[in-house]
């Protein structure tokens, strides 16, 4: 997932897509604490997307106040 993939997206998209990455890392770190994690590079690439979707709605908000 990228920034440009991103801003095509709606702001109502973007937090579902936001609450299903933040979903996804409630799941590993209890996949984590039980020892049943098979892929923990995931756990990073979650936490950065969840990011990447918290700055593009953040744009999209500051657009919109300056308009």
């Amino acid at each position: 997932m990228n920034a440009n993939e991103l801003r095509d997206k709606t702001p109502d998209q973007l937090k579902e897509e936001l609450s299903a990455l933040k979903k996804e890392q409630f799941n590993l770190r209890f996949q984590k604490a039980t020892g049943q994690a098979e892929d923990t590079s995931r756990m990073k690439a979650a936490r950065r997307d969840a990011a990447r979707v918290l700055t593009v709605l953040n744009e999209k908000a500051a657009q919109a106040a300056a308009e």
